[in-house]
């Protein structure tokens, strides 16, 4: 998986906007101002939201993921080289999950689904 799909991956999600808030060649996603996917300038993996710390820990002991940097413990930095349909899960559950937690006035000024 590339750098290149996931920010397809990422860009397909309705409303998904993307920016370069560090500056130096990041790749943050976003939904309603909301992060739901995040690339380093250099990094070889994307971070993503999960559902809880719990899945969080799961995923990482399992070999999935690892911790991502910066990020609440409920985030994981995902191997750009996963498999293609677990990162292109994770990175939608990640968006739904931020998207879901938006304030409705937010969620109402947003695209459909």
């Amino acid at each position: 998986m590339s750098r290149e799909l996931v920010n397809e991956i990422c860009a397909a999600q309705p409303g998904a906007e993307w920016s370069d808030p560090w500056g130096g060649g990041h790749d943050c996603w976003k939904i309603g101002g909301k992060t739901f996917a995040v690339t380093g300038a250099v990094g070889t993996h994307v971070s993503v939201k999960t559902d809880s710390v719990e899945m969080a820990e799961f995923l990482i002991e399992t070999g999935v993921a690892e911790r991502a940097a910066y990020l609440h413990r409920s985030w994981v930095a995902l191997p750009l080289d996963s498999a293609p349909d677990e990162l292109a899960h994770r990175i939608r559950h990640s968006y739904r999950l931020v998207r879901g937690a938006l304030p409705k006035k937010v969620q109402a000024t947003l695209p459909s689904l």
